[in-house]
């Protein structure tokens, strides 16, 4: 062949358009299909929602405020019992990188206030006093012993929780006060509303073991799968005794 009709001949190639297989075009296809679309991320954690029901041992749901107060003359009601709850993930990984929060526990007509706080590994507790008398707040659990020292009323005295643990806080003076600090290495816990909801957002998918903590009972575990995307439903019922 002359070199003049093999160029007249590729020309003419360049000139028809390119046709693929057909299987090529499908697999082209399938794979655009499975991308996220633009400026919509795929979801990487997922949610626990769900509600604690607090009942009396025969099965019959508490009031708000369930439990009197050992004092006589108490001003002020209760706090809703619901608010002595915490919910967590007890295998929830270890977080380094944690937020520094800072709570109050008042004491108030001889009463921490309030009795159950949830908080951060690193995060402060102050304890100022409203009451007309002094106050010794101190503690002997293992994650953290202090001794805040007598104050009066208008002083307040905080401490720095730096362990993980549940740390029980008392007054050397008056022996019926008591409160609960539960300090986490991660974010994944919560209180539930008044109404025994709650919520824990951004869970990295895994099977779980979730537990709802009372300050009289302890722990209710049970185990939970969380998807990325996806919300897991749960549901408590703690048979809360009288003190």
């Amino acid at each position: 062949m002359s070199p003049r009709i093999a160029e007249t001949i590729t020309d003419l190639c360049a000139g028809v358009p390119f046709r693929p297989p057909l299987a090529v075009l499908v697999i082209t296809c399938a794979a655009v299909a499975a991308m996220p679309a633009a400026g919509r991320a795929v979801p990487a954690y997922g949610r626990i929602a769900g509600i604690v029901h607090l009942v009396a041992p025969g099965g019959s749901a508490l009031r708000s405020g369930a439990y009197p107060s050992r004092q006589v003359n108490r001003k002020t009601p209760d706090a809703a019992e619901i608010a002595n709850v915490v919910v967590f993930v007890k295998d929830a990984p270890l977080a380094q990188d944690l937020p520094v929060t800072r709570s109050s526990i008042a004491q108030r007509e001889e009463a921490f206030v309030p009795r159950v706080t949830a908080i951060t590994r690193a995060s402060i507790v102050e304890f100022p006093n409203f009451d007309p008398y002094f106050h010794n707040v101190f503690s002997l659990s293992r994650g953290a012993t202090f001794d805040l020292g007598r104050f009066r009323k208008g002083e307040k005295r905080e401490r720095t929780f730096p362990q993980a643990g549940v740390i029980k806080v008392y007054c050397h003076i008056h022996s019926e006060m008591a409160a609960t600090i539960m300090v986490f290495d991660h974010r994944l816990y919560t209180t539930p509303s008044a109404g025994g909801t709650f919520a824990i957002d951004s869970v990295p998918p895994g099977m779980y073991q979730l537990s709802a903590w009372h300050e009289r009972i302890g722990e209710t575990t049970k185990t939970i799968q969380v998807v990325a995307g996806e919300s897991a439903s749960v549901e408590f019922s703690l048979p809360v005794v009288g003190r």
